[in-house]
């Protein structure tokens, strides 16, 4: 499907033969811009939003400002940069919800992500492990002969999270019995898998890495592709019998659809060039998080892929966000 590349070549060289799109390629940026993201201050998201938005800014020249639009599951956000001009002056934070899960999960959306946003840039992918108390089950295969007398309870950050649509992946494809217990968040549903509350949880790298790294939880699986560097103990479900099992969280970054392609070439390479620095690097690996320079057209490419896994998925559980 990469082979998509000379028609996104023709479109750049189409936009380069207007007035308006050559305008924008020879002074853009020559303005502030701002970095929309659908979620409170200091989450995930709003940590990459900022360190990545800083060294572009740099790289650009220009004022960056990161907005904070949390609600509904970023559909707010959501909403406001696909109402945005075209011009790339307004960036959008987005992950699993905002592209993949939001139209499954909602039946009517203010946006469409399959033809409001264009994709400028991946931020990279947070591997999730099942993980279990140091006395819990001493492998996956002591895990799932558990749940065939009683159903472990697993917790998640949150209902539809990329954490709880994996479990349900799981549930499907392994035969397990386990009951969703949603938390206000990754780390809530850490400290009550300690203190007992839960059988297990599924955590991404980015919060589980400080409690794998000290032994106060093990875990039984990872829902990669392949075992992660760090923790390469945890088998993968492939390795267990079932294959195609896998799931992530993931990031990156869109812009209004209708912007001009010499702007999105030019923010897409900035972007690579920015997150491939010593400093974002060197962060993103100290936190477990995979990264990938991936072209739009290749971050396009993941996303529909993303969309033909969990779409259906979610609609086969029926989860729905605003009934």
């Amino acid at each position: 499907m990469l082979h998509r590349r000379p028609v996104l070549a023709g479109l750049a060289a189409a936009a380069l033969a207007t007035p308006g799109a050559a305008r924008a390629q020879g002074n853009f940026p020559d303005r502030p811009i701002r970095w929309i993201v659908g979620y409170p201050p200091g989450g995930a998201s709003d940590t990459f939003a900022r360190l990545i938005g800083g060294a572009m800014a740099q790289r650009l020249s220009q004022n960056l400002v990161v907005e904070n639009r949390p609600g509904g599951g970023a559909v707010v956000a959501s909403e406001a940069v696909a109402r945005a001009p075209a011009d790339g002056y307004t960036w959008m934070h987005v992950d699993n919800g905002i592209l993949t899960y939001n139209p499954a999960l909602y039946a009517r959306l203010p946006y469409n992500p399959d033809t409001d946003f264009q994709g400028v840039g991946f931020i990279g992918r947070f591997p999730l492990y099942l993980v279990v108390r140091p006395d819990g089950p001493a492998d996956w295969a002591a895990f799932a002969a558990g749940t065939r007398t009683r159903a472990a309870t697993y917790g998640t950050p949150a209902v539809a999270s990329p954490h709880h649509l994996a479990m349900e992946l799981v549930k499907r494809r392994t035969g397990i019995e386990a009951t969703h217990v949603p938390y206000r968040g990754g780390p809530a549903a850490m400290q009550d898998l300690l203190g007992g509350q839960v059988d297990c949880v599924v955590i991404d790298t980015a919060t589980g890495l400080p409690f794998l790294r000290d032994r106060r939880v093990r875990a039984v699986a990872a829902f990669t592709d392949r075992r992660t560097p760090d923790v390469p103990d945890a088998p993968v479900f492939s390795e267990l019998g079932f294959a195609d099992t896998v799931a992530w969280g993931w990031q990156g970054m869109s812009v209004p659809a209708a912007t001009p392609a010499p702007v999105v070439a030019r923010l897409s390479a900035e972007m690579i060039a920015a997150i491939q620095s010593p400093d974002i690097q060197s962060r993103m690996r100290g936190l477990g998080i995979e990264y990938q320079p991936w072209s739009p057209a290749q971050f396009a490419e993941f996303v529909r892929a993303e969309n033909a896994l969990w779409r259906p998925l979610i609609r086969e559980l029926g989860i729905r966000l605003d009934s």
